[in-house]
């Protein structure tokens, strides 16, 4: 029997100890601006209820889900006819009662419901952990990747929404990324839908001109078309999606043009709000600008819509998220205002590799590595590495005795910088040699002062 070749599934993706320290590099600083921001870390299982999951992402969000399979005997109540016909909705929904979680935010809002006695609110909460969708795998785009949501809910604030983007630019500043952050209002879309005469199509006017950025302006109006909008509402819709100028500029344009309808006139307010908001917290190093054709075609956004796009890598939105009203509701606790972001770490990962923006000296977790040439050495090197450990440096011994050259071979494919060399003669002087695998240099250090040695090259460094 051949043996057989090992894989993964389409989507997914193995991580090396070089790819992980990246990524948790990223994952760091993350939390850590999360936490400047004192939010508190919560975390939920990957698979949820399918009754939690359905009907919450749209139709199209609904045929991205991952369906787990019920253990045992499922298909012993099932009708005949449904495993017959293989209609795959019925089917499914009849042997799959669990889903792998597409999100991270309504499993947060499931959270809320059933711990609502438990929290104080507003609460601040802050989750990293996977999410599974069953999309076409592409560049960018996987099928297993990882979030980093940051929610305040329990308040109708639009602080909270300022706050927020001032812990985009924060985390993006730390990271070196040069982006851009985009804002709309689900009201100005919901006024949109009803000025160009659709009113009943706000979804499908939404989901399409999501995809401009994806498909263009061009391959929006196609498929607005094919959803039965008329070129009269489309001729309407262009110039709000093309309109330019400052932020205050597109707000003073469109309440203009608004004029009679509350929902709209409603949305513009808060758009001033959040910028005179954002104005009074400081200047920020991130771009914020006004797009009206930001749509995020996710069902339960209400109010502000939030999405960050790097400015020097063509990938799809690193950041994004905005204002939910009601979230909660469909699971019994009503009138629950909530707004937060996520953070797409995969595409973060692949901005800053492609930009070459993670630092040096990220690649080796090892500062120190001793050499083993036998037994006695061995022994010998123990004893200086229980001490240089307690004093917060990194250190490994070679584990097998064997040649110096492939020893250091080990060290500098590790990137390792420091190599400390005990042999016979050291041993009789009770001394170390040292070697910086960079410079060349070599010096030899007495026992006893080898720690305070090391630290001080290390922090020269």
């Amino acid at each position: 029997m051949s043996a057989q070749k090992p894989s993964i599934p389409k989507g997914t993706r193995d991580f090396t100890p070089i790819e992980m320290v990246r990524r948790n590099y990223i994952f760091d600083i993350i939390r850590s601006v999360f936490k400047t921001y004192g939010y508190l870390p919560i975390e939920t299982p990957a698979m949820e209820n399918l009754t939690t999951l359905l009907g919450k992402y749209g139709e199209e969000g609904d045929k991205l889900l991952f369906k787990v399979l019920n253990s045992g005997d499922f298909t012993k109540d099932i009708d005949p006819k449904l495993l017959i016909h293989g209609n795959p909705n019925p089917l499914s929904i009849a042997i799959c009662d669990k889903g792998l979680r597409y999100d991270l935010t309504v499993p947060f809002a499931r959270f809320v419901v059933m711990y609502q006695n438990e929290i104080t609110f507003p609460f601040k909460r802050y989750q990293i952990q996977p999410v599974w969708r069953a999309d076409r795998p592409q560049k960018g785009r996987y099928r297993e990747f990882y979030q980093c949501d940051v929610d305040v809910i329990g308040s109708n604030s639009l602080l909270n929404e300022a706050e927020l983007v001032m812990i985009i630019n924060e985390v993006f500043t730390k990271l070196g990324v040069r982006t851009v952050i985009k804002v709309n209002n689900r009201k100005i879309l919901t006024w949109i839908a009803d000025f160009i005469g659709f009113p009943d199509k706000l979804i499908d006017i939404t989901i399409a001109i999501d995809k401009i950025d994806k498909v263009g302006l061009e391959g929006a109006i196609a498929e607005l078309e094919g959803k039965g909008v008329s070129k009269e509402g489309i001729t309407k819709l262009q110039p709000i999606l093309t309109l330019t100028g400052s932020n205050p500029g597109k707000i003073e344009r469109l309440r203009k043009m608004i004029v009679d309808s509350e929902v709209g006139l409603k949305g513009v307010a808060e758009m001033e709000e959040f910028f005179d908001y954002l104005e009074a917290l400081g200047r920020i190093k991130t771009d914020v600008e006004l797009d009206l054709s930001l749509a995020r075609g996710l069902n339960y956004y209400t109010g502000a819509i939030i999405e960050v796009k790097a400015k020097d890598a063509e990938i799809g939105s690193l950041c994004g998220g905005g204002r939910y009203d009601d979230l909660t509701g469909i699971f019994g606790l009503k009138d629950m205002s909530g707004v937060g972001v996520s953070f797409g770490a995969d595409r973060i990962y692949d901005v800053m590799l492609q930009l070459n923006l993670f630092p040096e000296n990220l690649i080796s977790s090892t500062q120190v590595m001793f050499t083993n040439f036998g037994r006695y050495e061995a022994s010998y090197c123990l004893n200086a590495i229980r001490s240089v450990r307690e004093k917060g440096i990194s250190a490994e011994l070679y584990p097998d005795s064997t040649k110096l050259k492939k020893q250091f071979d080990y060290a500098n494919k590790r990137s390792i910088k420091f190599v400390v060399i005990a042999g016979e003669s050291e041993m009789h002087n009770r001394q170390f040699s040292v070697k910086n695998m960079i410079t060349g240099e070599q010096e030899t250090i007495p026992f006893n002062s080898l720690t305070e040695y090391l630290l001080g090259k290390i922090n020269q460094a």
